[in-house]
């Protein structure tokens, strides 16, 4: 607690039992008024009981905030366009809300003249780095204040006795040890710890809440058209929709068809193996449809060099660096490469599958008559592919003549030593 004294925090406040907690703590360890920002990125709950809990807590200060849309078309879309996956496989929809919030926060603070920022988030994960990383970035002069880092509260029946000692109320779920965490946005929820801390352990079927289970997904397949301009989705099935409201109808339709469930073990920031399972059922369709519209409009070179900064691109999200300048000139060479992206994909859902079964673009560049295998009227000379093939292989003759006689010379060697 040592440094200048801290006279307005802003905190990033959900109004569960953790933040209710961290807000009374700040005001009682630190003797300063708290700012409570909460948004709205589409998690599915009501916020006005947040706005409730910290009048009643003595906030004068509430910000509750709809950045949905700012959230998919400044987060989402663009990291969607790298075709970012950590690791092969998490779609980051926990790390990609990170920034925003962060964000948000040091806007709040320059406009109330706060002068720290306070977060949630545990001393063991990635999530303290997002926020701290993005509050630096954005404002090097801000004081930050980790509550879990600090106090003493190191088990939940501290927590809990120190909620009921302060009047806080605690919901009787929240009494036992909770099953698992989770954190939802509008690209996905996640579900960590607790009962799902064994990897070996598969996920109960009653802890999914956006999609089912591909075994009780329907019979019949369901076709969607995803229209695309300049690599951003626009449409589904003909109507223009914004990008919020796009991600929510693929969502639904996704999670009906028992489509965006991974289960995996990541490597965290920190230096950890975490098990973490992800609903992520219209951001799943979208890269699947994305990767297919590339397949159409984009040069071979273009897309190699995309597929090798990807992983990079992906690393520097997880890992929270979403404002540094490696992320923004990697940002800049994907987003060059999207002019051409746009047309539409047509993809079939059925029982957790994404199936491409059609794509068409105004800027393709697939020639039929070239790639036919019938007359394709002299536009490919087929001749033409002897002296490619003697080219390319040039270095492998030169290779194999060179090596092969080292090879020789080196057996006769040996069979001299036997004698």
């Amino acid at each position: 607690m040592g440094g200048k004294k801290v006279n307005k925090v802003v905190l990033a406040y959900s109004g569960g039992l953790d933040t209710s907690v961290i807000l009374k703590w700040l005001q009682d360890t630190y003797d300063c008024e708290v700012v409570t920002f909460t948004a709205d990125l589409g998690q599915g709950e009501e916020l006005e009981p947040a706005r409730k809990k910290a009048e009643a807590a003595g906030v004068k200060e509430i910000f509750i905030d709809d950045v949905r849309e700012e959230f998919v078309r400044d987060y989402v879309f663009p990291m969607f366009r790298a075709n970012a996956l950590y690791e092969g496989v998490y779609l980051l929809g926990t790390s990609i809300a990170r920034p925003l919030i962060a964000k948000k926060q040091i806007e709040i603070a320059i406009a109330v003249g706060a002068d720290a920022v306070s977060h949630g988030a545990t001393g063991k994960g990635n999530d303290q780095v997002r926020f701290e990383l993005g509050y630096y970035g954005l404002k090097p002069d801000i004081k930050v204040i980790s509550p879990w880092r600090e106090w003493d509260l190191t088990s939940r029946s501290k927590l809990i006795s120190y909620a009921e000692a302060n009047g806080i109320a605690v919901p009787s779920h929240k009494r036992g040890e909770p099953p698992f965490s989770m954190d939802a946005n509008l690209l996905h929820i996640s579900y960590e710890g607790n009962a799902l801390e064994d990897p070996w352990v598969e996920a109960r079927e009653d802890m999914f809440t956006r999609s089912v289970s591909p075994e009780q997904a329907p019979d019949q397949a369901t076709y969607l058209n995803i229209e695309f301009e300049q690599g951003d989705p626009v449409a589904l099935d003909g109507v223009s929709l914004t990008g919020a409201n796009l991600l929510a109808a693929l969502n639904k339709v996704a999670g009906d068809n028992g489509i965006g469930r991974v289960d995996i073990v990541e490597s965290r920031f920190v230096g950890m193996k975490s098990r973490g399972v992800y609903e992520t059922p219209g951001g799943t369709v979208l890269m699947t449809a994305r990767r297919a519209m590339e397949s159409l409009t984009l040069d071979r070179g273009e897309m190699h060099l995309k597929d090798e900064l990807s992983p990079r691109y992906a690393e520097l999200v997880y890992n929270g660096f979403w404002f540094s300048p490696e992320r923004q000139a990697l940002q800049a060479a994907v987003d060059h490469t999207q002019a051409f992206v746009t047309g539409v994909v047509r993809v079939k859902l059925y029982k957790g599958n994404v199936i491409v079964v059609g794509r068409k673009s105004p800027y393709s560049l697939y020639d039929e008559k070239i790639a036919s295998f019938e007359d394709d009227g002299g536009l490919y000379d087929q001749k033409d592919a002897a002296g490619f093939i003697k080219l390319q292989a040039l270095r492998l003759r030169t290779l194999g003549v060179n090596r092969s006689s080292f090879k020789i010379n080196e057996q006769r060697r040996r069979d001299l030593l036997t004698y």
